[in-house]
């Protein structure tokens, strides 16, 4: 077997059995301040329990999951006893996830990898769901924007036989969080990367842009003309997109896909196998006009109060939206381009109608959810924004 060492991501030495840390409790979620035991879902989960849990997936028939996910990363046929050393590295601990990071290292490289391990009850049914979803749209789509899995598993903690699910997947590597945050150098909101191995830096204007140009291109691309499916239960605060910076020039990936679905039943009608034009293009608006609104929204810092983006993301959002449009194979009940199609139809939107549409889909939120107070305070900018965005469209039919 493969040596094991254990670390948590802020720190550069590992964790001992023998260290505070290995028997403290992992912290539940995203905020510090719930460190301990659940008592209302009866959870509790030490580090120490956390990373032998790891360790005994890892290990399960002979490490097969880790070894054929290094075969299939690597494009070859090893074994095991290739595998000289496994670190386990917990990264953080989302709503549902407390994902790991595996380095494997072999004689002359190291190959990174992502473990997702779900401790409470949602996070196991997200879990399940995710490793079917990721491995359906890696099959059904001839992109490279979601990370592939390898396999997955449920053990037991040792000191408390609580159930933990997990499953493997592709580490995005170099690729880091981003969060709207207050730049101390003007107080302005910016995109900062939370780059922890060359330090946090803030996005240029240019920079910002195509961030929210390639997000919108990703989540155009995995949606479903004809049965209105659509990536949905996003979020920008929970870490969802990362972006990779290199000589200036940005790369995006998503790394989660926790519900893929219809927005709309189908009503093809009487002697209609696929949807009508109409139909299309009515659930391209309301995918497009949801897509904006959510791509302003995030946390600060990640964690923070709810703050909403400037008109740069609608820009993005509108020019990564038809690139996606334009990669999409023809449709067939819609004859000519999708893309000039649902330019003309969006064009032909008064101010009036987007406030009207805009409105109508902040009353479908629920009432609850903690970003619609801040969707309305700025939704009649929101719609002036998006409507002097696609003026272009008018000028230029």
């Amino acid at each position: 077997m493969p040596q094991f060492t254990y670390f948590l991501s802020n720190r550069k030495k590992p964790v001992q059995e023998d260290h505070r840390i290995w028997s403290a409790p992992i912290p539940l979620n995203r905020h510090p301040s719930t460190v301990g035991s659940d008592s209302e879902a009866g959870i509790y989960l030490s580090h120490g329990d956390y990373f032998t849990a790891v360790r005994n997936f890892l290990e399960q028939d002979g490490c097969e999951i880790i070894t054929c996910a290094v075969s299939q990363h690597a494009r070859l046929d090893i074994t095991s006893k290739a595998i000289e050393r496994i670190r386990i590295i917990l990264e953080k601990h989302g709503e549902f996830y407390h994902p790991a990071r595996i380095e494997t290292v072999l004689a002359e490289t190291t190959l990174s990898f992502v473990l997702n391990v779900a401790v409470s009850d949602i996070g196991k049914r997200y879990a399940d769901r995710e490793f079917r979803l990721l491995k359906q749209l890696n099959a059904q789509f001839p992109f490279s924007c979601l990370p592939r899995v390898y396999g997955r598993g449920r053990i037991f903690s040792q000191s408390e036989q609580l159930e933990i699910r997990m499953f493997l997947g592709e580490w995005f590597e170099g690729f880091n969080e981003f969060h709207i945050s207050l730049d101390p150098a003007d107080e302005q909101h910016k995109i900062v990367v939370w780059d922890h191995e060359h330090g946090n830096y803030f996005l240029s204007t240019d920079q910002t842009e195509d961030l929210y140009r390639q997000a919108a291109r990703i989540l155009t691309g995995y949606y479903n003309v004809e049965t209105s499916e659509q990536i949905s239960s996003w979020h920008h605060a929970a870490g969802d997109f990362v972006l990779r910076c290199q000589n200036r020039e940005i790369d995006v990936k998503l790394i989660t896909v926790r519900q893929y679905a219809p927005m709309f039943e189908i009503d093809p009608g009487i002697g209609h196998k696929d949807p009508d034009a109409e139909w299309i293009l009515e659930s391209l608006l309301v995918f497009f006009l949801n897509l904006v609104i959510k791509m302003r929204i995030d946390r600060l810092d990640g964690v923070g109060e709810i703050v909403w983006s400037d008109d740069i993301a609608v820009k993005g959002v509108l020019k990564g939206f038809f690139e996606g449009l334009v990669s999409k194979p023809p449709v067939r009940s819609f004859p000519e381009s999708l893309a000039d199609g649902f330019r003309q139809h969006l064009s032909a939107c008064t101010h009036a109608d987007l406030l009207d549409l805009n409105a109508d889909m902040v009353q479908a939120y629920h009432p609850m959810a903690p970003e619609v107070p801040v969707i309305r305070q700025n939704l009649m900018q929101h719609v002036e924004d998006l409507y002097r965005a696609i003026e272009p469209f008018r000028k230029y039919p």
